[in-house]
């Protein structure tokens, strides 16, 4: 079991950021990436971005981030970090960390991960 635990969240304005962490405990070597979806209430979750914790293939976002938000990851930590930038309303959403062997597609296994988080609020306000 990989337990995942989420920080970083809270209230902001428009054009405001906020940096979240995700620290992975347990059997995490039986994970290969890590990454954020988010959910807002009424609407359908939505993978953010993604990294590979293992190898050097990469990191993967959502257009509606590309360019605001970087993902990050601390192997020492087993913790990956979510930088947001430029954060605008429509960005307000309970945000998920996920972790899984399976990494494939990039921006889809995010939301069927083997191991979810509790989920921290992200909240987007003037």
């Amino acid at each position: 079991q990989v337990h995942l635990e989420e920080s970083g969240g809270g209230s902001v304005q428009p054009g405001g950021s906020l940096r979240l962490s995700c620290v992975a405990s347990g059997y995490t070597y039986s994970t290969n990436c890590m990454g954020w979806f988010r959910q807002a209430p009424g609407k359908e979750r939505e993978g953010v971005a993604t990294i590979y914790t293992t190898g050097s293939a990469g990191a993967y976002y959502a257009d509606s981030v590309k360019g605001r938000f970087t993902i990050s990851h601390v192997n020492a930590k087993n913790t990956v970090y979510l930088q947001m930038n430029s954060l605008k309303p429509e960005d307000t959403a309970m945000y998920y960390c996920a972790a899984d062997v399976n990494c494939y597609p990039p921006m889809a296994w995010v939301l069927t991960g083997d191991y979810w988080g509790q989920g921290t609020q992200v909240t987007v306000s003037s």
